[in-house]
């Protein structure tokens, strides 16, 4: 930001705009015009200048953000798309509104490339054994199978099938389902989440808290470098945390990754999912019983299981390239202008599907519109201020999150400002739309230094932080922070509260399931006018409160002891001292 003067933000400008239109028109209707009223005075600015920010966030502006982005001209805002190009445009135009300065040099976009695989021939995946009967599992309601690697076709054939519990190697733990097992060129075959879960025992793994060994791309990691062909996930909805449909919305139709120079040679050939119900079949098949390998594979000291079967399928594939963009602005510091405080959110959703019947766009209106939005609101809280804070504030909104969190990949390996002056940074995936709360979940709560700023923030609304009360689902692995806290940068990553003001906590654990039942990564994720966003309000003034306080000191805030990510931090702070 080059000067202190505070822009008129469009929706104030058009909001004008429309009260002097409608009074021109009442002006010609032909009535006897009401005696003059003299309007009421402006409100003075507030002589605080962290109040001027939090009167900037504006729920007309933000419902406007929101409807805008989540439209069905936007089109899903897929990577590559029509709709990246009207998204990303939008928000450029948003931020140079403000009159916050692009973040790449003279840019306010960050080029991502991307390679894209997508399946074209809706292959069936076939289980064979010595007796014969083999049982062939469709695409779409039985299996969604596709492979990453970037080439034409890829296949299995006759591989051997392993049963490896939960594809797990944590040496820390003293786990490894790999363990006297050479699954070379086979195919295994696993289970969703992690034994932590699966026992509810708070002394293995973290208990109920999905750790990142219960993740689907961890396990399709481990499988590949243990040299597989296939690995295929067995679906339960209550340790996967969602349903069968998310898993055939999200992973059909073109899927992103980086461009991998070995065209992904070293990925296993196939990768999948498959139903519940059909991996029960299919160990019977093997003369095993699902319920008893469940059993086994929560046990410590767990051993794989050959099943006496092989797999085969075989996927055609199309293969595009597509460079997508990240957008980044920045309000550069007064003091420590190379120091900054990151706030982000995604851009991207699904996009659209021909395919489907009636409705085929995938607006995804609280995911991740409602985050972008808010992203667009503190940014205008920040170019309100009467002089830039201490530090550099930057605010990024990524690309292609929902295909592997691939914009933010790339940002932390290609990071605008230095990873090392990277003070901290707060994500938004998915804003409160049901009301205000007393409460604001913190997902990972513990883990970091910026969990005393966002408590100090909350408490200026009398307000208090809670651990993820679905910390099974494992969403701190799931969203863009994650990428930045691998490579050490402290995270935040708060969401919703649960404890409705008025109607309680099981009010508020009701609509969180209602949403990943009825509408994550589906069609419905739509916009609506009845949305209750005081809460979201609520929840971007506490953000705009934290990221202000570390902005304006000269403190660095860590890892707590014991979390994964802080000895790369104390590497970084040792190498930037």
């Amino acid at each position: 930001m080059t000067d202190n003067r505070t822009p008129i933000p469009y929706a104030r400008s058009a909001l004008l705009a429309s009260l002097l239109t409608g009074i021109l028109l009442a002006a010609g209707c032909g009535k006897e015009p009401e005696p003059a009223v003299a309007p009421a005075p402006m409100p003075s600015p507030a002589s605080d200048p962290v109040e001027r920010g939090v009167e900037a966030l504006d729920e007309p502006s933000y419902r406007r953000h929101v409807e805008t982005l989540a439209s069905d001209a936007f089109g899903g805002r897929a990577p590559g798309s029509p709709g990246e190009v009207l998204t990303v445009n939008y928000l450029v135009d948003w931020f140079r509104e403000l009159g916050l300065e692009p973040a790449n040099g003279e840019s306010y976009t960050q080029d991502v490339p991307l390679a894209s695989v997508e399946v074209v021939n809706k292959p069936d995946l076939v289980f064979r054994g010595a007796a014969g009967n083999d049982l062939v599992l469709a695409y779409g309601p039985q299996q969604v199978i596709w492979t990453r690697r970037q080439v034409e076709s890829s296949a299995i054939e006759d591989s051997e099938l392993i049963f490896v519990g939960y594809g797990i190697h944590a040496p820390e733990r003293s786990w490894n389902d790999y363990e006297g097992i050479d699954v070379t060129g086979k195919t295994v075959v696993m289970l969703i989440n992690d034994p932590g879960f699966a026992t509810q025992d708070a002394e293995l793994f973290n208990g109920n808290a999905m750790t990142y060994y219960g993740r689907w791309d961890y396990k399709y990691g481990e499988a590949a470098r243990r040299g597989a062909a296939g690995a295929i996930i067995i679906h339960d909805t209550l340790p996967a945390a969602y349903g069968w449909p998310t898993v055939e919305n999200t992973w059909t139709g073109p899927q992103f990754d980086m461009e991998l120079p070995d065209k992904g040679e070293s990925l296993t050939r196939v990768e999948g999912w498959i139903q519940k119900d059909q991996a029960e079949a299919l160990f019977r098949k093997a003369g095993l019983e699902l319920a008893d390998m469940y059993a086994r594979a929560k046990t410590p000291g767990f051993r794989a299981v050959p099943m006496g079967l092989t797999a085969s399928a075989s996927i055609e594939t199309r293969i595009g390239h597509i460079v997508s963009r990240n957008v980044a602005a920045i309000l550069r510091g007064s003091e420590a202008p190379d120091e900054i405080f990151i706030y982000m959110a995604h851009w991207d959703h699904l996009g659209t599907d021909p395919k489907l019947e009636g409705d085929q766009i995938y607006n995804g209106a609280l995911d991740n519109a409602s985050g972008t939005a808010a992203l667009l609101e503190i940014a205008e809280a920040y170019a309100s201020l009467p002089q830039a804070p201490r530090r550099s504030v930057l605010f990024l909104a990524l690309t292609a999150e929902e295909q592997g969190l691939l914009g933010s990949l790339y940002y932390a390996a290609h990071p605008l400002v230095p990873l090392e002056n990277t003070v901290g940074g707060l994500n938004m995936d998915g804003m409160n739309t049901v009301g205000a709360t007393r409460d604001i979940t913190v997902v990972g709560l513990g883990m970091s230094d910026l969990d005393d700023y966002l408590m100090r923030a909350a408490a200026e609304q009398e307000r208090v932080l809670e651990g993820d009360r679905e910390a099974e689902k494992g969403y701190y692995y799931r969203s863009d922070h994650f990428e930045l806290a691998k490579e050490g940068v402290p995270m935040l990553y708060p969401g919703s509260g649960y404890d409705d003001r008025e109607k309680g906590v099981a009010y508020g654990m009701e609509k969180a399931n209602e949403y990943t039942r009825d509408h994550y990564h589906r069609v419905s994720d739509e916009y609506n006018l009845s949305w209750d966003v005081t809460g979201a309000l609520e929840d971007m003034e506490v953000f705009f409160r934290t990221g202000l306080e570390v902005a304006n000191s000269d403190d660095w805030p860590n890892w707590k002891d014991g979390a994964e990510f802080k000895p790369k931090r104390d590497e970084q702070r040792q190498g930037a001292d």
